[in-house]
């Protein structure tokens, strides 16, 4: 049986960058606090775990001082950076740049529709870490939607300014962004800004390709990964043979029966050495 990786899974730029920092504070200070999940993968989240990274929570920023804190590539509302910079704490901002700019934008928006009366909509995972970085900027004024049929709730008898979170479906904001436009009230202001990462979203037609290209899909991702979520549903329709796992030991050899290859991918979230694990651990079945 031939067993393929994907060469474009695995860490996006923004987590590379966010772990790699990770590790040289880690080996300068040998202990470090991360804001949340460094990345949704807990496997990954372990290692870095042992090396002396310690996640924590905003309620716990007060009794830091003195300590050094790593803001993730999902960034940060500025409300984090005042209460690290009143609490003593020195902070490694990794932030990955795509999502930076981002803030910008919707910190822009935000003023553009406030001097028209209108509002942001941001296409986007609510509670999201991203998502509660993006609204942030702006004191949690933006109509955030998930879906299609949240659409409903928009008035569209003012402006609106659509964007989204960085890591979501090109071809849903398309159609959300299409749906808008064609409910608005004539000569109201409408303005779409595509802020989807081409780094992640780009995957998506790969993905699709790489799932059709083999009998077996073993898709890699951790269960809290939103990227995972959308980027396994790629694969699932390209190939209904699709199996999603967190790591080697939850693979089903009967998933594989009659397979002669299986191919192994993951999210922005899934670091290769995991996928070249679970790789070894198919072979070795």
């Amino acid at each position: 049986m031939r067993v393929v990786i994907d060469d474009n899974s695995g860490f996006c730029f923004g987590v590379v960058r966010a772990i790699g920092e990770a590790e040289s504070a880690l080996k300068s200070r040998g202990e470090v606090y991360c804001l949340g999940d460094i990345v949704h993968n807990r496997v990954e989240v372990q290692r870095l775990q042992n090396l002396g990274l310690h996640t924590i929570s905003h309620s716990d920023i007060s009794s830091l001082m003195g300590h050094t804190m790593l803001i993730r590539a999902h960034g940060e509302p500025p409300t984090t950076y005042r209460l690290a910079e009143a609490s003593g704490v020195e902070i490694i901002d990794a932030t990955c740049p795509v999502v930076a700019r981002l803030q910008r934008r919707v910190r822009e928006a935000y003023a553009k529709m406030c001097s028209v009366g209108g509002s942001v909509v941001l296409l986007g995972k609510r509670g999201h870490a991203e998502v509660v970085g993006l609204i942030g900027q702006v004191g949690d004024d933006v109509v955030v939607v998930e879906s299609e049929a949240e659409l409903e709730g928009l008035n569209y008898a003012r402006p609106i300014y659509f964007l989204s979170q960085t890591t979501q479906s090109i071809d849903l904001f398309n159609r959300m962004a299409e749906r808008i436009g064609d409910s608005m009230t004539e000569g109201v202001e409408f303005t779409v800004d595509d802020t989807i990462c081409r780094r992640v979203a780009g995957r998506e037609a790969n993905l699709a390709e790489f799932s059709q290209s083999v009998d077996v899909v073993i898709f890699v991702c951790g269960r809290k990964s939103s990227n995972g979520r959308v980027l396994s549903e790629v694969c699932r329709k390209a190939n209904e043979r699709c199996y999603n796992i967190e790591e080697a030991s939850e693979i089903d050899p009967q998933w594989l029966e009659g397979a002669e290859s299986v191919g192994i991918c993951g999210a922005t979230s899934t670091p290769r050495w995991l996928m070249e694990e679970v790789a070894t651990h198919i072979n070795n079945l």
